[in-house]
């Protein structure tokens, strides 16, 4: 085994599952920290936190190689006063806490990453948005964002190299955004969203998974780094791309008002859909990383052909 021990706070979701089964066999355990008990798997072992207070669960981060912070409240949901608390809340309270716990460890995790997230810049149709000209945008979720990472940078963590990680959307098998779409095709619905000129940048996520032993690997790297394939496809061509992937000859639009209706009724916000994410992961690129899948042609096929 290369690594001794990878900690996954908040990681009994989509992406934690994706990070667990990605370190299985590199890494001699694997400890999750969730509210909910689960029994082990294999090297894998959950221990029951809070995310609030502290308990026997810090002892799980003595000698660990690489501690990844997944927590935080699903922001598809309407931006109501109590789901906004909740969503600042619950990224903001692990971070502070673990950032506590780290500096009074005797031997605190090498690398720290905070999964936070690429729609921390603004809408651009322009040109790309790289981690060091990248302009930062506004609005609930950008001030969700720079409180986040400004909680995770402020804490004192001397002996532990941190990274911002800035994700943009996840594609993968099992769950989060690429399912949703490709729902949206095998009902006839898989047109363009609003005027599809929407950049989506988007990660495939066996490369959200890979990138993080790169960064693990690579101690020149801290700061911010983003999260994305190389090149950004606006909505009208990936919506297209899974149409003719997937074997779908047309998908009706749908227009921004539709949407805007839509979004009421499955309790979600249209900024999701609509806000144009056009993001360069520049540090990752100059750093020598090597995509699994960079071209979002090949990512479409690859999740897609798991699927049927």
């Amino acid at each position: 085994m290369r690594y001794n021990k990878i900690v996954l706070a908040g990681g009994n979701g989509y992406l934690g599952q994706v990070l667990a089964d990605y370190y299985r066999n590199l890494a001699t355990e694997i400890v999750i920290l969730s509210r909910k008990p689960a029994l082990p798997k294999g090297n894998v072992k959950t221990i029951v936190w809070n995310g609030i207070d502290e308990g026997e669960w810090k002892d799980a981060l003595e000698g660990s190689d690489l501690l990844i912070n997944l927590c935080g409240k699903n922001v598809n949901c309407r931006y109501t006063e109590k789901n906004r608390q909740e969503i600042i809340s619950s990224r903001i309270n692990p971070t502070l806490l673990l950032g506590n716990v780290i500096a009074k460890l005797e031997s605190p995790p090498e690398l720290w990453i905070n999964i936070t997230s690429a729609t921390i810049y603004r809408h651009a149709e322009d040109h790309p948005q790289d981690e060091e000209t990248g302009e930062i945008g506004y609005g609930f979720s950008i001030n969700v964002c720079r409180q986040w990472e400004q909680a995770f940078f402020e804490t004192n963590t001397p002996r532990t190299r941190k990274i911002a990680l800035r994700m943009g959307i996840v594609f993968g098998r099992s769950d989060g955004a690429f399912p949703r779409l490709l729902n949206l095709v095998k009902f006839g619905l898989g047109g363009r969203q609003g005027d599809g000129q929407q950049y989506v940048s988007w990660i495939h996520e066996q490369d959200a998974a890979k990138c993080t032993e790169w960064l693990l690997e690579h101690k020149e790297l801290s700061g911010v780094i983003n999260c994305t394939a190389p090149e950004a496809v606006k909505n009208t061509k990936l919506m297209k791309l899974i149409r003719t992937s997937y074997g779908v000859p047309f998908g009706l639009p749908s227009p921004a008002w539709l949407l805007e209706l839509g979004a009421v009724f499955i309790g979600t916000e249209t900024e999701l859909i609509l806000k144009s994410r056009w993001v360069e992961p520049r540090h990752l690129t100059d750093s020598g990383y090597s995509f699994i899948f960079p071209k979002v042609e090949h990512a479409v096929k690859d999740i897609i052909s798991l699927r049927i």
